[in-house]
């Protein structure tokens, strides 16, 4: 096993570090800039869905390109999680993202969706580090690897994020990533 971070994780550290340097600056910020639903949970509570709409966006922020918020991932999230999660992960996620606002609550005496950014992402980064230990069973693997997911799979991340071209032309194995710019969808 290599000492190198994945490539999961060394973009979840630049997405942290690049959200902490945004709040140092002390623009505002989008993640707490909207904690009402545009859309109602099927499986998480209003606030779990709160909570869970905040950390996808603090993971996979608006940047040059949407964010996780735009691309519908919260949502996305709490519909897997009513059609294709089993019911320990459903528990784990559900258990996770009230255990979010439990240590806001200790912590800063606050609900995690009205800290500042800059303290949610020391939560976050603590959860992280944890599910590094335990990439299986750690609510927040659980809540990367959606949101890389269903960011991806959504039509705003796959049409532009990445470079889509429903007719790419013939296949050619291995190309250096400067002469295509990003990856494609296709």
């Amino acid at each position: 096993m290599s000492n190198y971070p994945s490539r999961r994780q060394a973009l979840f550290g630049a997405t942290l570090t690049f959200a902490a340097i945004w709040t140092t600056l002390s623009l505002p910020s989008a993640a707490t800039a909207q904690t009402t639903l545009s859309w109602s949970p099927k499986v998480l509570t209003q606030a779990q869905a709160q909570v869970l709409e905040v950390a996808v966006e603090l993971i996979m922020p608006a940047t040059d390109t949407p964010g996780a918020r735009e691309a519908g991932v919260a949502r996305f999230i709490d519909r897997a999680m009513g059609n294709f999660y089993d019911p320990g992960q459903v528990k784990t996620m559900r258990d996770g993202l009230d255990r979010m606002q439990t240590d806001a609550q200790a912590a800063y005496g606050t609900s995690f969706t009205a800290l500042d950014e800059r303290r949610q992402i020391e939560l976050l980064t603590r959860y992280d580090a944890e599910a590094t230990r335990l990439p299986l069973t750690h609510f927040f693997a659980l809540i990367r690897q959606a949101t890389t997911v269903g960011f991806f799979t959504s039509e705003t991340g796959a049409t532009r994020t990445l470079r889509y071209d429903p007719f790419p032309g013939e296949y050619r194995g291995c190309v250096p990533l400067k002469e295509i710019g990003r990856a494609w969808a296709t």
